[in-house]
């Protein structure tokens, strides 16, 4: 059995993750790997985006090249399996592989429910409560846990998030628990916590299961802080996010060991990609807004937060033209949700500088709906801000 310090002068390892325009997610991914070369330090560690952010996944793969690797493992540095690490990955990987006669690419699984995720998680959450060890039973039945997942129009990645509340509610033994989503699906994180507290604990903790920090944590603490200057008789803990604690490196780490000692069920992401290729049910692309240097001094001022998963439908043709006059430089896609419309879904944010992305998918007669009986939050969203 190889371990991680005795893999040959020749391999190397790649994280890949999504990219946001929010400069602070991306310095924090880079803390990921940061951590591992802190653990494998003759070991070639390298980190790339799908977009938005530099290095794009070409430029980390270039990276490896330069240092001699001839066999990579890569990760996708993701929470669930959802779009990006089911197609637009591998799809990246496998443009470049077939560029790179000889070179051998080997994909592993996303980070998923592993036990040191877990783990990770309940750390995060007895801090904010200033606890540090599991709680004797019965202690937190006055308290309700309320899991902010990020939402996709994938419902087996919405599923994982609400399987991981529930695992967590049952350890660390609290008297209720809800999963809400600051994405597409519902219920959002606004109607989400409105029916939290009409349950009637005295505690609520708000614990977003989000790897790192941009606009969307920024959002969901501000519903916590809302919520909870109007029910001040209600104490609310709003833990931190995971970025690179230590249990989500030893997770890192156990996908990488899964890679490297070929189990069938680590390597099965790119498998099943290439049998869904050949039976013509994907296509290789080039990502819609994957970072381009040569574009950096050009850059247009459409800043808004891409944090979200996209789930874009990638079964369409890709022939993105970034034209200069198009307000957000490249086209969006996104699978059709046909829960778009639902009562506590993502309509609940309609008028509070909600990125035009969602907005996109709604019907207008939603749309309607709800800026006849909402307020408008004075605030423009980012993407429609004048270039």
């Amino acid at each position: 059995m190889t371990s991680l310090n005795q893999l040959p002068d020749n391999t190397g390892v790649i994280i890949c993750g999504h990219g946001s325009r929010a400069k602070l997610a991306e310095e924090e991914f880079g803390l990921l790997a940061s951590g591992l070369r802190s653990r494998y330090p003759n070991l070639k560690i390298e980190f790339g985006f799908l977009e938005y952010s530099s290095p794009n996944i070409h430029m980390a793969l270039d990276r490896l090249l330069a240092q001699g690797v001839e066999k990579i493992y890569a990760l996708p540095g993701m929470l669930f399996l959802a779009t990006h690490a089911r197609n637009d990955i591998p799809s990246v990987l496998t443009t470049y592989r077939e560029a790179h006669p000889g070179l051998e690419i080997e994909y592993g699984n996303e980070l998923g429910l592993h036990e040191e995720m877990i783990q990770a998680f309940q750390t995060r959450i007895l801090e904010s409560m200033g606890m540090q060890e599991t709680p004797a039973v019965g202690e937190l039945y006055d308290t309700m846990l309320v899991v902010v997942g990020r939402g996709t129009s994938v419902a087996g990645a919405n599923a994982e998030a609400a399987k991981l509340t529930r695992i967590v509610c049952e350890n660390l033994g609290f008297g209720w628990s809800e999963t809400v989503y600051s994405g597409v699906t519902f219920p959002s994180v606004g109607r989400g916590l409105e029916m939290a507290i009409k349950l009637g604990f005295k505690k609520i903790v708000v614990a977003p299961y989000f790897l790192f920090g941009g606009r969307l944590i920024d959002r969901i603490y501000a519903y916590v802080d809302k919520v909870a200057a109007e029910n001040p008789h209600i104490e609310f803990s709003r833990a931190d996010y995971l970025r690179d604690q230590p249990h989500v490196i030893n997770t890192f780490i156990a996908r990488i060991e899964e890679v490297v000692q070929g189990n069938s069920a680590a390597t099965g992401l790119m498998q099943d990609f290439q049998d869904r290729l050949a039976r013509g049910e994907v296509d290789v692309h080039h990502h819609h807004a994957e970072f381009q240097p040569e574009a950096q001094a050009h850059d247009h001022d459409h800043d808004h937060d891409h944090d979200h998963d996209h789930d874009h439908d990638h079964h369409h043709d890709h022939t993105h033209e970034h034209e200069p006059s198009h307000s957000h430089g490249h086209s969006h896609h996104h699978a059709p949700y046909r829960h778009i419309g639902h009562p506590h879904g993502p309509r609940t944010m309609i008028n509070e500088n909600l990125c035009c992305c969602f907005m996109g998918q709604f019907p207008q007669h939603i749309i309607d709906e709800e800026k006849s009986c909402k307020a408008v939050v004075d605030r423009v969203p980012q993407c429609h801000k004048t270039q």
